[in-house]
């Protein structure tokens, strides 16, 4: 039995049966009231039917004005439950557990979403976005704790906070866009806030047995890699998160600032003193000999992309055949319809190139 098959236990006392996760992605083919769709439910249950351990959802807004993109699956509302609970009843029949990550885009919604300006934690003009007042800010705070206690109703086995990719944590975040100058800006304890105040008060409301987890991107955005990093190890010393989803971009690459290129993006973060919070990491990991030099450098499970666009059942591929490659590129529509994708997803991966015929 190889690693990539064996069980993960999580401190929250969660089992995954094997090291695989279904990366979050976009994909647009949800209503735009943010109710789930019949493609979005067809899509995440093929996932789950083809052995992924965790299936997780797209970005979910926790806020309407959070919305980042057209057909965003929202968690906003109770008026939304119906779709998350056929959702998770659907995921978790087939034995993988159901995880929503929890997403607010701020200065990254587009004007014409929502009919007025986009927020942010600061003024910004290069995004036409307006700076939250600090009512605004705890509200958002407690919109993100709202939405995954109704996530625990719908039947989620837990939620993953979205703090990555530039998204409205990452603003929070950044030096260069958090420009507020009350507890929420400033020093990286202020700017980190309402990251850790989201995740205690999750914790709280939810239980300990209820999946907790964060997903952080270290470069972009005015993104620091040692203040990610930093952040990180108050997380796992926190106590309060199961694990920690790292999106690379690329899993393999070296940092792009030069002071940090002595190591991989990858050993960067395996030097972080994990305890017993669990890992994962996205970016080019696609191939079975990718999966396994993951896991064979510390990281716990692999969180795929691309590869489970190409293939409902990459994990069961894999776990089959060590060498395992996945279809060369490009594809045709009628290969992706296939294989579970909806008319607006394939769509929108037609910005991707040479991905379809």
């Amino acid at each position: 039995m190889t690693k990539a098959n064996s069980t993960l236990t999580f401190s929250c006392g969660t089992t995954m049966k094997n090291r695989f996760m279904l990366a979050p992605m976009t994909n647009q083919q949800s209503h735009e009231n943010g109710k789930l769709s019949n493609e979005e439910l067809k899509w995440l249950t093929m996932r789950a039917e083809g052995g992924f351990g965790i299936v997780m959802t797209c970005a979910s807004h926790v806020q309407e004005i959070g919305k980042g993109f057209p057909g965003q699956l929202g968690i906003f509302s109770d008026d939304l439950n119906e779709g998350h609970i056929a959702l998770t009843t659907n995921i978790k029949a087939q034995g993988s557990l159901a995880v929503i990550q929890l997403h607010h885009a701020g200065m990254r919604t587009p004007f014409e979403l929502i009919n007025e300006k986009p927020v942010c934690p600061s003024n910004n003009e290069e995004n036409n976005a307006r700076e939250l007042t600090l009512e605004e800010v705890k509200q958002l705070r407690d919109d993100f704790i709202t939405a995954a206690i109704r996530a625990k109703k719908c039947g989620y086995d837990g939620v993953e906070v979205h703090g990555a990719h530039g998204y409205i944590i990452t603003q929070f975040l950044s030096s260069e866009i958090n420009k507020r100058t009350d507890n929420y800006g400033g020093s990286l304890i202020n700017r980190s806030r309402i990251l850790f105040e989201i995740v205690d008060a999750i914790r709280e409301k939810c239980g300990k047995d209820f999946l907790l987890g964060v997903r952080l991107s270290p470069e972009r955005f005015g993104m620091d890699l040692e203040e990610v990093k930093w952040v990180c190890q108050q997380l796992i010393d926190g106590g309060n998160i199961d694990f920690l989803d790292i999106s690379l971009w690329d899993s393999f690459k070296i940092p792009n600032e030069e002071k940090y290129q002595k190591k991989t993006l990858l050993e960067h973060f395996s030097n972080l003193d994990f305890k017993n919070v669990k890992w994962t990491v996205a970016g080019k990991i696609n191939t079975a000999v990718d999966v396994q030099k993951i896991l064979d450098s510390g990281v716990d499970f692999v969180t795929i992309g691309k590869s489970a666009i190409l293939h409902h059942n990459f994990p069961k591929l894999v776990m089959e055949n060590p060498a395992f490659i996945p279809i060369e590129t490009p594809v045709s529509k009628v290969y992706l319809k296939n294989e579970g994708l909806g008319d607006k997803f394939i769509e929108y991966l037609k910005r991707w190139p040479d991905f379809i015929k």
